[in-house]
């Protein structure tokens, strides 16, 4: 009788170590750090925006088209409630990843017009922020980098036997990763005809 208790405890063990239960688990944290990591590089370009668009108003106050865009891709961004929860929801995360992207564009649109502004250009301020900003952009792609690896790891771990047997069971389901805009525009290589400036 005992032997029989022993052979079916150990047989029990072995099934729940193989579940994939913990590993599921450690993956699941591993994306919740990724993704606070991201969310807070992000939070760092939003506080460097008012800033900046302060320092180039100064010098480019006309530009009101742009950086109209910039403030409103900023309030457009922080209009979304960026929870751990996003990150379960396909469609949030598409909509947080879009206004990212804009706010994305907005930036460089306002630097780019900054180039026409040579004082602008010169102002110790502009230039500080300027680079602020491009560093938290390195910052946000790699941190974007580790949340897509995060959640690789987890949407294989969620979906492999056997461990999407109890992730089934428990209702895991993979998570919405970062994608490219316009796969198409960036699978075309680029025309470059020499002599002539690239489109």
């Amino acid at each position: 009788m005992r032997l029989k208790l022993f052979v079916l405890l150990a047989l029990a063990l072995s099934l729940l170590s193989g579940c994939g239960y913990n590993q599921i688990q450690i993956n699941d944290e591993q994306v919740s750090a990724a993704w606070s990591d991201v969310l807070n590089m992000y939070k760092r370009r939003a506080d460097l925006i008012p800033n900046l668009v302060s320092v180039v108003e100064g010098y480019a106050s006309h530009e009101k088209e742009v950086l109209t865009r910039v403030t409103a891709a900023r309030a457009n961004v922080a209009g979304i409630k960026a929870t751990p929860e996003l990150i379960n929801d396909p469609e949030a995360f598409a909509k947080f990843q879009k206004a990212q992207g804009e706010m994305s564009g907005a930036l460089s649109r306002l630097l780019v017009v900054a180039e026409n502004y040579p004082q602008l250009k010169a102002d110790a301020n502009f230039r500080d922020l300027q680079a602020q900003i491009e560093g938290t952009e390195n910052r946000i792609a790699v941190a974007r980098n580790r949340y897509i690896k995060s959640v690789q790891e987890y949407n294989v771990s969620v979906r492999t036997f056997p461990n999407n047997l109890t992730a089934m069971v428990m209702g895991w389901k993979t998570k919405a990763n970062f994608t490219v805009e316009d796969e198409k525009a960036i699978a075309t290589p680029p025309a470059i005809k020499f002599g002539q400036p690239a489109k």
